[in-house]
């Protein structure tokens, strides 16, 4: 799954912003911009994705 942002604006105006597909601190650094432009952040909420560490392939071919 492609990490994304989704942003849900209640009828009250207030925000709920939601990583998904994010592991570690990724969704933490991904919506930092949009927490600090909208202000007040009134509570977080870590999923279990933010306890399991980002993974990355690397591939590597020797000889022909």
């Amino acid at each position: 799954m492609k990490p994304t942002i989704e942003i849900v604006v209640s009828t009250t105006g207030e925000f709920t912003i939601e990583g998904v597909g994010f592991k570690g601190a990724g969704c933490e650094k991904a919506t930092q911009f949009l927490e600090e432009a909208l202000g007040v952040v009134n509570s977080k909420l870590k999923k279990p994705e933010f306890h399991q560490q980002a993974t990355t392939q690397r591939q590597q071919q020797l000889g022909s």
